[in-house]
């Protein structure tokens, strides 16, 4: 689609950024044009496929600078997606994601979608005193990056993120778990290993941290990211459990981001999305949107003494065989 902007309906910036990124993804819009349009008028209004996709047509046939996503919203909220409240990217993204996928009546296409977005991740438990182990597989939507170490150290790059969050931890004291080769609880090492990555890669920075006092403080500090991200060169053969042929395919080029600025409980959110068909940037701020370079989307690297500057919350990275 055209660089459409989406009006503001009442504190939708957070809804107007995932949607624009969900839609200028045309991966994920090739997927959505083959939906089956509901037979009833009901079944229309509370489709979220359906009523992404009529946004989606709105967007690219009509003249104007930007149109309003009203239906959308009261289909969202008949779902239970609260409107004119604060939200958090994140967790707004997979509830958009899980309420399509739900509503996916073609299970090609509902695997189409799953097979656009999940990661694939295997947990390692492994007891320390003997040789007793536990692996899991399970699935995201995103991968949740802590922007801090254990000792509250601010990690410096997104790369670090990375190979923090897949780095090992010792779970001990109140942390140990019961060894039943052991007998007891003992130390265990808890490990995370990447097995499969999707063709649009999702990263969430945890840039809002809970406090003792129930006060939520947000995480601001600068944090460059790079264009494009090789997981080969981030993480090693240890946080790995892929073949050849599949970690061959962990090369992705940045396609999104959206950047929060303001505090937790007063912000404002807004999305860098790099045209597909262009490869320019664009800057989509509710109903203002406007080209930028990549200096200018280089300012949501954080600026923790400045309450107003924007800084990235969520990445969205596609894979370079689909680019």
């Amino acid at each position: 689609p055209e660089a459409i902007g989406l009006y503001n309906l009442g504190q939708s910036c957070c809804l107007n950024s995932l949607l624009q990124v969900f839609l200028m993804n045309i991966h994920f819009t090739r997927i959505l044009r083959r939906i089956t349009v509901p037979s009833s008028p009901t079944q229309r209004r509370n489709s979220v496929p359906y009523q992404m996709l009529l946004l989606l047509e709105k967007m690219q046939c009509g003249k104007s600078k930007a149109v309003g996503p009203t239906d959308l919203a009261c289909c969202l909220s008949g779902h239970r997606v609260k409107l004119f409240v604060q939200h958090d990217a994140a967790q707004l993204f997979l509830t958009l994601w899980n309420l399509l996928k739900k509503q996916m009546k073609t299970p090609e296409l509902a695997k189409e979608l799953s097979d656009l977005y999940t990661i694939c991740i295997q947990e390692h438990l492994a007891c320390q005193n003997c040789s007793f182990e536990i692996k899991s597989n399970s699935t995201m939507l995103t991968l949740p990056l802590p922007v801090l170490d254990a000792n509250s150290h601010r990690l410096k790059t997104l790369e670090d993120c990375l190979q923090y969050f897949f780095h090992p931890e010792e779970l001990t004291g109140q942390n140990m778990c019961f060894c039943q080769q052991c007998g007891k609880k003992t130390t265990f090492l808890q490990s995370m290993k990447l097995v499969h990555l999707p063709q649009t890669l999702t990263l969430h920075l945890k840039r809002f941290c809970f406090e003792r006092s129930s006060h939520t403080h947000k995480l601001s500090h600068y944090l460059p990211f790079p264009q494009e991200l090789d997981f080969n060169e981030v993480l090693t053969e240890n946080q790995c459990q892929a073949d050849d042929s599949e970690k061959a395919t962990w090369q992705y080029e940045l396609f999104a981001v959206v950047a929060h600025s303001g505090s937790t409980s007063c912000g404002h959110y807004c999305a860098y999305i790099r045209s597909l068909t262009e490869c320019k940037w664009y800057c989509f701020n509710d109903s203002q949107v406007c080209q930028v370079s990549w200096d200018d989307v280089k300012c949501t690297y954080g600026h923790s003494s400045l309450y107003w500057y924007a800084n990235v919350s969520m990445f969205f990275f596609l894979m370079l065989l689909w680019t």
